[in-house]
Parts: structure tokens; C-alpha cells; sequence
């Protein structure tokens, strides 16, 4: 066994030491410890953005690009943003605890079921060194450990902020070992990491398509997975056509590289003539190209002829497909063939055509007459989210506190034995 492999063997194994002591805290006593590394943060911001300073420089040597390097760079907005995240963590709801299902069964025996967290969680991440800070939070509050691997990247960044928080935690007399950073860029590190079946529960891999394929190929640990996020709008016959433009367009516009963007949209015929012409002219005004199947060009100037490799791709960029379908059954079929399970929309104000599309869509959330974006932790009331899963064991969507929990089976009994 190489040193490297030893290291993260014993890392692991000391963090599932850790995730044992923090079952026994108390809510406020996470809570306190929350708003302590609020505070450390804000103490320590020269600190920080001294090391962050050191992942910047390095990434311009690199030839990052100028959308990488914002994501990486913890200015002072985005420190305010993370110590808000502590905060609005410590004020959420405690999950661990909570009993579900009480129930008497005809032998007397007391039955139900108790919210537990699931032990150690180890989360694989790209650029963005915030996502250290609200990952140990949600983990934390949930009662579990957490192993980060950040990208190397971010790596000065990464171990400054761990250091801050393992501070705060032992400051409280909670184990720093409840949060660790992979110190290393190595990447065998990862590799070792994923084969650490005894010690860590679960992956969550958090980055493009690539990681998560390779995590998901490679770990011995189940991984909640989240491929890309090709999103759909279907403009059904019977849409408000008024309301339908302002969501497509805050869909794809308001920020077209994230997961929750519009891909594809899907119009009914019996609308297509009067509504695509009216809506190709409004995407044009927002810088949007729109690429479209035989019908949807002929219809509408400005739409270019699309490649069969264009359907179904995540563009995470102002391009979007436009088909026109003849039903709600060629919809289906269609978002079948080329979503991803991440959100999938109808804009309709027949209430069971919409309730069709809820019942029959598989996506991890399924919504009328709104925007894709609705699609986020913070947006759907979970407060904040450690991603979105789009694989349905054990959550299915945007992964709060409760989804990083389980259940497990609570029984009181007077002596009743078996017979």
C-alpha cells in the first residue's frame, strides 16, 4: 500500500469515528457551532482570500478562462454569501430525530421509523471553493461527516477554509475529523478515496458530465449521480402565450450554464404558427440562437436547421432546440428520448393536460406553467441544497438536509417475543 493510499485510509477512518460522535449532538448544539464558523470566517477573511489569491494566480497561469476564474474567486460577496449559508443552515429544522409513522401493531408492539443521518458522506467537486463551506454546513446539521476532494484548482482555497472550520469545531469540542479536506491534488487520491467502502457511506459527485462518469464507474461506494441537466419546456395547445414567453425566456436566459437551463422546447402545432414567429423574434432580441426541426424553420425565420446531435445536448450556453410536436403523446416521447431527469415543464392552463404531465413525466421535478430555475434547494424550501440528484435511490432532486438523512426501523416492545 503507497503512502498516498494509507493517508486517505486513515483519513476516512477517522472521519467515521467523527460521524459516531456526532449523532449524540444536540440541535443547538450544531447550530451554536454553525454560527461559530460564520464568525470564524468573517475573522479569518484575510487569511482566505490570501490563499484564494495563490488558486487565482495559478489559474491565470494556466489560462483559465474568465468564467472559471469568477467561479473560483471568494471575493467579499461571496464570503458574505457562505457565512449566510451557515446561518440560514442553523435556522432550518433539524431532521435527525424526527419520527415518522408511529404505529401499533396487534401484538402491542410500538412500531416506527427515526430519522438518522447516513454516516460519511464523501462529496468530489469542481472550481467553485464555496461549495466546501455549504457542503460541511448541510452535512453537519444533518449529523454526518464529510470528506471533500475540491478541485486541484482550488486547493489552497479548499484546505484555508477547512482550516477555519476544523477550528471552529474543536473550539465547540466536536472533532475536527467531522470535516476534511483531501490535501493533495494527486489524482489518485481519488481513486483510493472511492475504494473506501468501510469507512465512507456515500459519493456525491458535483462537477460535469465527465467526473460524474468516472466516479460513477470507478467507486465501490453508491454515488448519487446528476449526468447533466437537459431541460425541457412543451407550450401546450391550450398555453397562455402571454405567460409562456417570460418563463422560456427566464428559462434559458438568466443563466444559460447552469444545470436548471432550458435545452429544448417543445411547441404544439396547433400554436406553432402564431406563437414560434413571435418567440424566435423575442430569443433573437436576448441573443439566443435557436436551432429547429423541418417544421419549426419553416414557420419562423431566424431558426437554423438542427444536427441530429443537437437533440438532447446540455449547451450550458444561449442555443436552444425548438421541435414542433403534434400531441402531448409525442412530448412524452420526446423528453423521454432526450431528457436527463433533471426538470421538465408544461406551460398549459387545461388542468388535466397538467396533471398528465405531472403523473407521467419522469424528471426529478416536474412543474406548470413556471421557470426551469425553480429547480434549486433554496428555491423549492429546503434552504440550501448539496446538489441535485437525478438517479432516484435514495433522493430523487435537489438534495437538502432531509435527503441526507435515512431512516431507520424503532420498536417498543413489554416483553413480546416471537411465536
Amino acid at each position: 500500500m503507497s503512502n498516498l493510499e494509507q493517508d486517505i485510509k486513515d483519513l476516512a477512518g477517522r472521519a467515521k469515528k467523527a460521524a459516531r460522535t456526532l449523532v449524540a449532538l444536540s440541535t443547538d448544539a450544531k447550530n451554536k457551532v454553525l454560527l461559530h464558523m460564520s464568525a470564524a470566517i468573517d475573522e479569518k477573511r484575510d487569511f482566505i482570500q490570501a490563499e484564494n489569491k495563490k488558486d487565482l494566480a495559478a489559474g491565470k497561469e494556466k489560462g483559465l478562462s474568465a468564467a472559471m476564474l469568477d467561479r473560483l474567486e471568494l471575493s467579499d460577496k461571496v464570503i458574505e454569501s457562505m457565512r449566510n449559508g451557515l446561518s440560514e443552515v442553523a435556522a432550518l429544522p433539524d431532521p435527525v430525530g424526527e419520527i415518522e409513522k408511529m404505529v401499533k401493531r396487534p401484538n402491542g408492539l410500538l412500531v416506527g421509523r427515526m430519522r438518522v443521518p447516513l454516516g460519511v458522506i464523501g462529496m468530489i467537486y469542481e472550481s467553485r471553493p464555496n461549495v466546501t463551506v455549504d457542503a460541511a454546513a448541510l452535512c453537519l446539521k444533518a449529523g454526518n461527516a464529510i470528506i471533500l476532494r475540491g478541485g486541484s484548482e482550488a486547493i489552497h482555497s479548499n484546505r484555508a477554509l477547512a482550516s477555519v472550520l476544523q477550528e471552529a469545531l474543536l473550539s465547540q469540542g466536536i472533532s475536527g475529523d467531522a470535516i476534511q479536506v483531501i490535501p493533495v491534488t494527486d489524482r489518485e487520491a481519488v481513486n483510493f478515496m472511492l475504494s473506501q467502502e468501510e469507512s465512507i457511506d456515500l459519493i456525491i459527485p458535483r462537477g460535469g458530465e465527465g467526473l460524474i462518469r468516472f466516479v460513477s464507474e470507478t467507486s465501490r461506494i453508491p454515488v448519487l449521480k446528476h449526468y447533466k441537466g437537459v431541460c425541457h419546456i412543451y407550450v401546450d395547445r391550450d398555453a397562455d402565450l402571454a405567460k409562456a414567453s417570460p418563463i422560456i425566456i427566464n428559462s434559458k436566459v438568466q443563466r444559460p450554464g447552469v444545470c436548471n437551463a432550458l435545452e429544448g422546447l417543445l411547441i404544439h402545432k396547433d400554436i406553432a404558427e402564431e406563437y414560434l414567429p413571435v418567440l424566435a423574434a423575442e430569443m433573437k432580441n436576448q441573443g439566443v440562437k435557436l436551432l429547429g426541426c423541418e417544421e419549426s424553420v419553416k414557420i419562423a425565420s431566424g431558426i437554423a436547421p438542427a444536427d441530429k446531435k443537437d437533440w438532447g445536448t446540455e449547451f450550458l450556453d444561449l442555443i436552444l432546440c425548438v421541435k414542433v410536436v403534434n400531441n402531448m403523446e409525442e412530448a412524452f416521447a420526446y423528453i423521454d428520448e432526450y431528457g436527463s431527469q433533471h426538470t421538465e415543464i408544461i406551460l398549459t392552463e387545461n388542468y388535466s393536460n397538467a396533471q398528465r404531465f405531472l403523473n407521467e413525466v419522469d424528471a426529478s421535478a416536474v412543474m406548470v406553467n413556471a421557470s426551469t430555475r425553480f429547480n434549486d434547494g433554496g428555491q423549492l424550501g429546503l434552504g440550501t441544497e448539496i446538489g441535485i440528484s437525478t438517479t432516484k435511490l435514495h433522493a430523487y432532486g435537489p438534495m437538502g438536509l432531509e435527503e441526507l438523512t435515512t431512516r431507520k426501523f424503532i420498536v417498543y416492545g413489554q416483553g413480546q417475543v416471537r411465536t
